[in-house]
């Protein structure tokens, strides 16, 4: 009994120390086997990468941006040249104005394909949500370069040229992007507003009539076209465009808003004061139409109201010089020349002219 537990010991032992013997590779052999297992790590952090991706795209597609920023995220941090999933992240950046992270994401994409020209393009996107308007043109340039049927990048040149004040620059950008796809709608509606600005009213009502022919739908571009003829003296013509705004859309605050200018400067009060209260009922913090109604309240001699409308504008828009020449309009008329000559001084300091003249005329010594 003795001689057989020994034995089967023995055996055991010899069974183990044989494993460890088919263990013993050569150094090419395991070389191989490394390179084989690198391999199997690679292809799973290339699955893990497209699996992440594609979630990426399916949110993107719903527009979860944030969640699929975090999807695209992981596919980069699985696989990081994989280009597609920093350009999608990129633009999800975008959507979402984190145009920091945007610019992150980008750069490294365009270290890795340094001739994609949509990737100029976002990062153009970014910069310019960043007010960094030299590097967005830049980025433009660069995108057009590489592919100049790129309506988009025409389109967002002009949108830069026009913040810049260049309403021909604009013009001849927004017109580059027309040439390259007469659908885009919003490249004639703001060609239109460039022409407007630059006082070629008839231009500018061609291009947003063209707007109207393709979606007769569009609030924003009726009320551009009452703007228009409001700089064409046609106030009639106004008045029929803001009205047809509201009704394609009884919630545009703007057009309620610019309508109530045309009635208070025809003397329609009440009509005045229905269409500003409109349009703060629709948008509680509208400053502009804060301050028009103290206007309206104040030329029907109605001071308290004047004084607590101007009162609410400025609180809603700090930097809106005409509410503190209407609050001390009524400061005036309420016997407070000390806080109305503040006031006006506040306007003077902000380049209003109104209220240089006003201070000039009450205040200065």
């Amino acid at each position: 009994m003795k001689l057989k537990s020994i034995l089967a010991f023995f055996l055991v032992g010899t069974s183990f120390l044989s494993i460890g013997q088919l263990d013993e590779l050569t150094p090419e052999e395991q070389a191989y086997r490394d390179s084989i297992t690198a391999l199997n790590l690679e292809n799973e952090a290339i699955a893990n990468s497209q699996e992440a991706y594609n979630k990426g795209i399916e949110l993107f597609s719903g527009k979860k941006y944030k969640q699929a920023i975090e999807q695209f995220g992981l596919s980069v941090k699985f696989d990081p040249n994989f280009t597609a999933a920093y350009y999608n992240k990129g633009v999800a950046e975008n959507e979402v104005s984190k145009f920091s992270d945007a610019l992150k994401t980008l750069d490294k994409l365009i270290e890795l394909k340094p001739n994609y020209s949509k990737a100029f393009f976002q990062r153009g996107r970014s910069y310019q949500g960043l007010n960094k308007y030299v590097k967005a043109e830049n980025d433009y340039d660069a995108s057009i370069k590489l592919n100049s049927l790129n309506a988009k990048a025409y389109y967002n040149y002009g949108t830069l040229r026009f913040l810049q004040l260049d309403y021909s620059g604009a013009a001849s950008y927004f017109t580059k992007a027309i040439d390259l796809d007469k659908e885009m709608i919003n490249a004639y509606n703001d060609r239109g507003s460039s022409y407007r600005m630059m006082g070629e009213y008839n231009k500018a009502l061609a291009d947003y009539a063209t707007v109207l022919r393709k979606n007769p739908k569009m609030a924003f571009v009726l009320n551009n076209i009452g703007s228009t003829k409001v700089k064409m003296k046609d106030y009639s013509g106004a008045l029929a465009a803001f009205s047809q705004a509201i009704s394609v859309d009884a919630n545009f605050h703007l057009s309620y808003n610019n309508r109530g200018v045309v009635h208070m400067n025809q003397g329609r009060l009440d009509a005045a004061k229905k269409d500003f209260s409109k349009a703060l009922e629709i948008k509680s913090d509208y400053s502009a139409a804060a301050s028009n109604l103290s206007g309206a309240f104040f030329q029907a001699k109605e001071y308290d109201k004047a004084l607590q409308q101007a009162t609410k504008a400025i609180k809603f828009d700090k930097e809106n010089g005409s509410a503190y020449v209407n609050r001390a309009n009524a400061k005036e008329m309420l016997r407070d020349m000390d806080g109305a000559c503040d006031d006006w001084h506040k306007a003077k300091e902000m380049g209003i002219e109104a209220g240089k003249t006003y201070y000039a005329g009450n205040c200065a010594n």
